[in-house]
């Protein structure tokens, strides 16, 4: 509960920044050798487990249990593993973060007790972060071979970001095998800094991760393509479906959900600011007419990052002291990437989330407010 930690979030909050590198170009801890980074890309949250980073239930808490089985590391270019390998167990920059979260509301009694949430100001801990520069490198590889595909399949597009090669080519199986190798660094990276997290707890509130209840609610990727079959105009159909800022939210039933999730829908977090609030929802049927299954995956921002910047960084101090008086304290690496994440930059996210739930492609379970926050 909230009143037993309150006291003691400055202090572990240092524990976290400490204990998790963060920022531009941060580092991993971990010294891996290259062999080891194409077990992570093959095997995604497998190599976790068998390396003492994931525990059963991470697994079965994760969207594809943390592992597509399309990857093969041998198609990454040599760059982007440079790229990664010291990353692998970072924060990274931008909108990435760490929050120690109080739950504000419950929405669904009965739903949130089957996500392990049971009463107003529990403590949950969220975390945002990717595939970090390798995932980048990837996307750069790819973008490139598909640009130079396209011209043999003559086709043209008004934007280079929208390259794109038929499905069932050589060149479209080569990029789902290369994204999903990076998906699975991302599926691997959170759970690195999971395993970090509760360490930390441990070691502050010398109680075992068990009697804490630090167990995974739900892991989910936010930019990724995924081959699944949806209805269209009444015929059952194989698809890409793109998520690009967005989150998965299959309804109750869907065969991809845990067993213990079956009945209520699948977990899908929808985060907001680090002064206002994040969101647990459950997916609902009309996800699958309205939206492939899928949701918002934030507020989105309302200013780029660089008017941010203009904006706030001359009144950080009032930002950070604003957001201190809420009850929110910060811990970055620069004063410049708070400005950029700074609350007024983002939409609203109680008027976001409410816009999902009353089309019935979500349903609010609980909503959550930060009061520790560690950004990259």
């Amino acid at each position: 509960m909230i009143k037993d930690v309150k006291d003691k979030i400055p202090a572990l909050l240092d524990t976290i920044f400490k204990n998790i590198p963060s920022g531009l170009g941060s580092k991993g801890k971990l010294n891996i050798t290259f062999s080891e980074l194409d077990d992570v890309l093959n095997n995604g949250l497998n190599w976790a487990l068998d390396n003492g980073y994931a525990l059963e239930g991470d697994i079965k808490h994760c969207e594809e249990n943390g592992f597509l089985k399309e990857a093969n590391a041998d198609l990454v270019s040599e760059k982007a593993k440079q790229r990664g390998i010291k990353q692998l167990g970072s924060l990274g920059s931008g909108n990435h973060f760490l929050e120690i979260q109080k739950v504000d509301k419950i929405f669904n009694k009965d739903i949130a007790k089957k996500l392990g949430i049971f009463q107003e100001n529990q403590v949950t801990v969220m975390v945002h972060t990717g595939s970090r520069a390798l995932g980048h490198q990837v996307c750069t590889d790819s973008l490139r071979a598909i640009e130079q595909a396209m011209r043999k399949y003559e086709i043209e597009v008004p934007d280079r970001e929208l390259a794109c090669v038929p499905a069932n080519t050589p060149e479209a199986d080569e990029y789902l095998s290369q994204m999903a190798c990076a998906a699975n660094f991302g599926f691997t990276n959170r759970q690195i800094i999971t395993h970090w997290l509760r360490e930390s707890f441990q070691s502050h509130f010398k109680q075992s991760a068990e009697d804490l209840d630090f167990t995974l609610i739900y892991g989910v990727a936010h930019n990724i393509l995924k081959i699944e079959e949806h209805e269209v105009d009444g015929k059952k159909m194989k698809l890409n479906v793109h998520r690009k800022g967005a989150t998965r939210a299959f309804p109750p039933g869907h065969p991809e959900l845990p067993p213990d999730y079956k009945s209520i829908g699948q977990p899908a977090l929808i985060p907001g600011t680090m002064g206002s609030a994040s969101y647990l929802c459950v997916g609902r049927p009309k996800a699958m007419e309205l939206s492939f299954g899928s949701t918002a995956h934030g507020s989105g921002r309302l200013m780029s990052r660089s008017k941010a910047k203009r904006e706030f960084l001359p009144n950080i101090r009032q930002l950070t002291d604003s957001l201190g008086k809420k009850g929110i304290s910060i811990r970055a690496a620069s004063n410049k990437v708070v400005a950029e994440e700074a609350p007024g930059a983002y939409k609203d996210i109680d008027q976001v989330v409410q816009v999902s739930h009353d089309l019935g492609i979500v349903e609010k379970i609980v909503r959550l407010v930060p009061v520790g926050v560690v950004k990259g």
